[in-house]
């Protein structure tokens, strides 16, 4: 029968179960391995029952091994005997494969009438090929049904499996059944196991065995360890075992002995256990390999299996000579081999690793080389030739280095860190020249910085002092590198002794005016990176250190227009000439030389400080996209979090949460030097805060700074913003302490521009709550004065809002200085709050007004005439709603709901407000929709009404 006809015998076998019932195997001998198999043993009983019947049958069952096909198969004997069959049995062994009829004699051997077949049966090994035995099994199987079963058929001699064809053909005259079992791995399994034309009218069965669902891996569980196994417990042996019932029954066994329960505490025990077991099978199967041009295949293709196609594994291995058709039938009958995708491969990392293992260590390694050899010859994945070289020893091969830069690199697209610090490890190791090493050093240190940054440390200080010109060459950007590390306290000695490692600049011949540029160029680059790192450094008082050389008036490179920049920024004066600098640090191109991040970091700060917010925006995006496509992730972080102060600077915390969020993801907090803990700290407060998360800002907050961190720079931003929580905490004595501390420090650090940190102008507040008003107002002058002396828009806006809350006699025109500067800014948070504010006390003085002209009046009128109708009530009769309704329902208006209600009284339109205070048109429609209700009106017109106050009067 054809396919079809096997197809249609399965289905009615199927539906005719005898009388068997499932699960009553479960706790036999062996009953482990029949889990799950009771469609099977169903089969395999209407196959025996119809035998009675006179219908033959060939059944065969294939699965990997362990799956339990023998165990299955030794069932169906049993069934068979006790229903009164005759059960021939044979098992094929690699021993007998080279021996005529080994599998024939087993199964004659069973039975007495085949007694006088035997003696030639084994005598006459040279003798014609016929079919000893065959006519007379036929003729007893009439006599009474009869079941042949022999397990492991791809282990067949030849003159058996002839035999058993012959007996195929026959079979639609006797009431015989064969079953067969057999490695699913293999593909050399006679033709009847596939339902050939052999079979004839015969009913043919095929049974693939799959491994134990989690299902049935539970009921493992529950046998072997008697309780119901944890859900993760479950899950761990099933995936760790792949549902082998064999791997399953003795991992269970091993780890019941140990005396553990299957539950969650244990998972990782199992998945040992596991490992070890599956590790152990394969030493089995390995042992029992006694062919060396087998074994040699099969520890290449452990090796590089995944990477290459089998006829060079074989090539590789040295084992040419022998038919590939032979190595795949003796791989595939080890078991320590399948199929898969038409590949060979070796069965699942334990047992490759295993494989591996096995061999000598000289051995194993120089087998790495050939298969890395090889694989670069045949144009292999870099990543693959990669891994087989960070197990070879080093043979000092050009290509071995380019190739392993090239899987780091594949390494980091992939987000594999460590994988490519690996590579990048093994690259050093071949050696390669001078000029390579320094590059790759120089990629590792990027890379080590997010995972191992001490290490990277160590290797930029090597790179650093290292004298030669290949050092050199990368010596700047090594010292960057340090700097956007974080540990400021170090880098200073770290560049001191750069630029002691090469005082002339290597001193090139003075004939060669590029080299004399080009060294000149990297010791300016050297000088304005100490520029940078010497006052964030924390001295002794009795240590003495040398300042940092000053710049030369010719010195033109990024580096230090970058640096100067910064200088002239926090210094608070020259705000055009600062500007010029920042632009000059960032022009593309200008210097030849590959540009260094912290000079244009810090350009970029400077544009922030100047006002040109969009411009640093452009460049702060171009700086991100660069560090991105080098895979530089210390770069990355440095300029999110740069990129997140803008967006909190322009009243867009959303943005400023999600850079902080991705430079997380650059560079972890855990990968982080802990000098640099406070600045990282600051800013994700400020933007909790910005978000109204202030409970996690708290938390973050509360946690303890590492030691010595918080006396460098970053401490004072730490403290500014400890500031603003205690602000929001309403506790205005700890907010001005706090305030005064980061003040302290940012003028140690000489950093007097109020643009950086407005902390005199919140201490003025502070300090103004708690009633000492004379000096909030000379605080509040003094940033007034440094502000306007700098000359941004929104240094002087905010300071004069804040000289506005002093209730000075010209708040209202301090207020509108304050709406016009602020407006020119991209701060809409900060406008948002004077526009408020200037409402607010326009409203207020108009209502003074009208309480001045309405006195005289009151008073002719009597006292019931003023009670009759407030004038503090700024409201039209004609407006329909209490005219005390405005002064005591107004402070119930929340911030938000106050700020549009002002914007909207204002004539902006909803989508106009939702722009302004960065929030959703629909947002903007509720909180609008909540002040009419509060405000117990009807809509915009009553709004504008209560902002005209008593104009109308």
């Amino acid at each position: 029968m054809g396919e079809h006809g096997d197809l249609d015998d399965t289905a009615r076998l199927d539906h005719r179960r005898s009388d068997h019932r499932p699960g009553d195997s479960v706790l036999s001998p062996g009953g482990l391995l029949l889990l799950e198999r009771d469609r099977e043993q169903a089969l395999l009983s209407t196959v025996i029952a119809e035998l009675g019947a006179g219908r033959p049958a060939v059944v065969t069952v294939t699965g990997e091994p362990g799956a339990g096909q023998n165990e299955l198969l030794r069932w169906a004997v049993r069934h068979a005997a006790d229903r009164g069959v005759r059960v021939l049995t044979a098992r094929a062994t690699p021993a007998e494969q080279d021996l005529r009829f080994g599998v024939v004699g087993q199964l004659l051997a069973a039975h007495q009438a085949f007694a006088s077949q035997l003696p030639p049966l084994f005598l006459d090994q040279d003798g014609p090929g016929r079919f000893p035995g065959l006519s007379r099994l036929l003729t007893v199987a009439r006599e009474r049904p009869t079941l042949l079963v022999v397990e492991d058929v791809h282990r067949l001699d030849p003159d058996s499996r002839r035999w058993l064809e012959a007996l195929v053909r026959r079979l639609p005259h006797a009431p015989l059944a064969l079953l067969t079992g057999s490695s699913s791995a293999t593909d050399t399994r006679p033709d009847w196991c596939t339902g050939s034309p052999l079979t004839g009218s015969v009913t043919t069965v095929r049974m693939a065995l799959p491994g134990l669902t989690r299902t049935g891996t539970g009921t493992a569980v529950r046998a072997v360890c008697s309780t119901v196994g944890d859900r993760s417990f479950i899950d761990a042996l099933t995936t760790a075992t792949g549902g082998n019932p064999t791997v399953v029954r003795d991992t269970l066994r091993r780890f019941t002995e140990a005396g553990h329960t299957p539950d969650a505490d244990h998972v990782h025990h199992v998945r040992v256990i596991a490992a070890e077991v599956t590790g152990e099978h394969a030493a089995a199967a390995l042992g029992a390999l006694r062919d060396p041009a087998v074994l040699d295949v099969l520890r290449a293709l452990a090796v590089c299996g995944d990477l290459l196609d089998f006829p060079l594994v074989v090539a590789l291995a040295g084992s040419g000579a022998v038919p590939e058709d032979r190595l795949r039938a003796a791989l595939l009958d080890s078991g320590l081999v399948t199929v898969s995708e038409g590949r060979l491969r070796v069965t699942g990392p334990v047992v490759r690793d295993r494989i591996v293992e096995e061999m000598p260590a000289a051995e194993r390694s120089a087998l790495h080389a050939r298969a890395a050899e090889l694989a670069h010859r045949a144009a292999a994945d870099d990543q693959g030739i990669g891994e087989l070289l960070l197990r070879a020893r080093p043979g000092g091969a050009v290509w071995a280095v380019d190739t392993l830069c090239r899987a780091a690199a594949a390494a980091l697209r992939g987000g594999h860190r460590d994988r490519a610090a690996a590579y990048l490890v093994r690259a050093l190791d071949e050696p390669p020249a001078p000029e390579t090493r320094a590059r790759v050093l120089l990629r590792l240190a990027h890379t080590e910085m997010a995972i191992a940054p001490v290490a990277a440390g160590r290797r930029l200080h090597g790179l650093i002092r290292e004298p030669g010109e290949a050092a050199a060459a990368h010596r700047s950007r090594a010292a960057d590198l340090y700097l956007l590390g974080g540990d400021t306290d170090t880098a200073w000695q770290v560049l001191t002794d750069g630029l002691a490692a090469d005082p002339d600049g290597s001193r090139p011949a003075p004939s060669d005016s590029a080299a004399v540029r080009e060294a000149e160029a990297r010791r300016e680059e050297l000088t304005a990176l100490l520029r940078v790192a010497q006052p964030l450094r924390r001295t002794p008082a009795e240590i003495a250190a040398p300042p940092a050389p000053e710049p030369s008036d010719a010195s033109h490179t990024p580096a230090m227009s970058g640096v100067r920049a910064w200088e002239t920024a926090v210094r608070g004066t020259g705000r055009e000439e600062a500007r010029r600098l920042a632009r000059a640090a960032l022009e593309p191109g200008s210097a030849g030389r590959p540009p260094l991040t912290v000079p244009r970091l810090l350009a970029c700060r400077t544009l922030l400080l100047t006002g040109d917010v969009d411009e640093a925006e452009t460049h702060l995006c171009a700086l991100f996209t660069e560090a991105h496509r080098e895979r530089r992730p210390v770069a990355a972080a440095r300029v999110l979090a740069l990129r997140a102060r803008l967006w909190l600077r322009q009243g867009r915390p959303d943005l400023a949460a999600r850079d902080v969020a991705a430079a997380d993801l650059e560079l972890p907090p855990d990968s982080r030097h802990p000098l640099s803990y406070p600045y990282w700290t600051a800013l994700g407060i400020a933007t909790d805060l910005a978000n109204g998360r202030v409970e996690r800002a708290r938390a973050a907050a509360e946690r303890p700074v590492p030691q010595r961190a918080d006396e460098y720079v970053g401490g004072a931003h730490l403290l500014y913003v400890r500031g603003l929580l205690a602000e929001t905490d309403d506790d205005p004595r700890r907010a001005a302490a706090l305030f005064r501390a980061a003040g302290r420090w940012l003028l140690q650090y000489g950093c007097v521009n109020p643009a950086l940190l407005p902390w005199r102008s919140r201490v003025a507040e502070a300090a103004h709550a708690l009633g000492d008003t004379d000096r909030a107002l000379r605080l509040a002058h003094e940033e007034l004065r440094l502000a306007e002396r700098w000359g941004a828009p929104g240094a002087i806006g905010t300071a004069q809002l804040c000289l506005a809350t002093m209730r000075g006699e010209d708040r209202v025109e301090r207020l509108r200085s304050a709406v016009d500067h602020l407006g020119r800014t991209s701060d809409r948070a900060a406008y948002t709050r004077a526009v408020v504010a200037l409402a607010s006390a326009e409203n207020t003085e108009r209502s003074e007004h009208a309480v001045a002209a309405v006195a005289p009046a009151a008073g002719a009128a009597g006292p019931h005439a003023v009670g009759a109708r407030q004038p503090s009530a700024p409201v039209s009769p004609a407006a329909g709603f209490p005219a005390d309704a405005p002064p005591h329902l107004w402070p119930s208006l929340s911030p938000g709901e106050r700020a549009a209600a002002v914007l909207a009284a204002r004539g902006l339109a909803n989508r106009e407000i939702a722009t302004t205070l960065s929030v959703t048109t629909r947002t903007v429609e509720l909180r609008l929709s909540s002040v009419y209700r509060k405000l117990r009106i009807r809509g915009r017109h009553e709004l504008r009404v209560l902002a005209r106050g008593t104009e109308d009067d």
